[in-house]
């Protein structure tokens, strides 16, 4: 008996399991793609636009959306057995500056402490954005 013909079934059931995983991130989506649609209502006619945390809230939500169309777009290429590892970072780069967007001084308890974690996402984001630019710049077929 070869070893394919017993893997294969299962290599097909996870691409199953992996499409529907891709539709379910598909509602995600748009659920909450009308979630930010009413944020953005409620914003304009409670005249808080112009609030810098009612802003950077509806941000957040704008790169949660953007977060869940690349882990989409990671598991549609993999079940096309495409490679994923671009998008991957850029997901990461993404899920990374949402951090930074709401990051605020006043949650830690000292100046170290906040300068610690300003520094390690600054760290984080230079590294993946190199990583990013290194992988765009070689093509990778496996």
């Amino acid at each position: 008996m070869d070893i394919r013909e017993v893997t294969d079934p299962s290599a097909r059931a996870m691409q199953w399991l992996v499409l529907g995983a891709a539709y379910f991130l598909l509602g995600l989506f748009v659920i909450g793609l009308f979630d930010m649609l009413l944020s953005l209502y409620e914003l304009l006619v409670s005249g808080r636009f112009t609030d810098p945390v009612a802003v950077v809230d509806l941000l957040d939500t704008v790169l949660l959306l953007l977060i869940i169309v690349e882990v989409h777009r990671t598991l549609i290429a993999y079940a096309r057995e495409e490679p994923v590892l671009r998008i991957v970072v850029s997901a990461a780069i993404i899920a990374v500056s949402r951090e930074v967007i709401s990051f605020r001084v006043a949650d830690y308890r000292t100046g170290d402490e906040a300068l610690s974690v300003a520094l390690a996402f600054g760290v984080l984001i230079a590294v993946l954005v190199v990583g990013y630019v290194l992988l765009d710049r070689v093509d990778i077929t496996t």
